[in-house]
């Protein structure tokens, strides 16, 4: 399994603030947690996160 650090986006404008990658994480390694202005945006835990990209299959924004 590749242990490279997952990334769900790279700009704000990547992410919808769904919480579809949260919601089927199954390590539950995905949180929603708000910025500066208050949206929520997905933060994986690395500790507990098992790359399987499950959150990167279910994003809409994600190809």
């Amino acid at each position: 399994m590749n242990k490279e650090k997952i990334v769900l986006f790279e700009k704000k404008q990547e992410c919808c603030g769904c919480t579809a990658c949260a919601a089927v994480c199954p390590a539950q390694a995905v949180t929603m947690q708000p910025d500066e202005e208050g949206f929520l945006y997905p933060v994986i835990n690395e500790e507990k996160c098992l790359h399987c990209r499950a959150c990167i299959g279910v994003c809409p924004f994600k190809d």
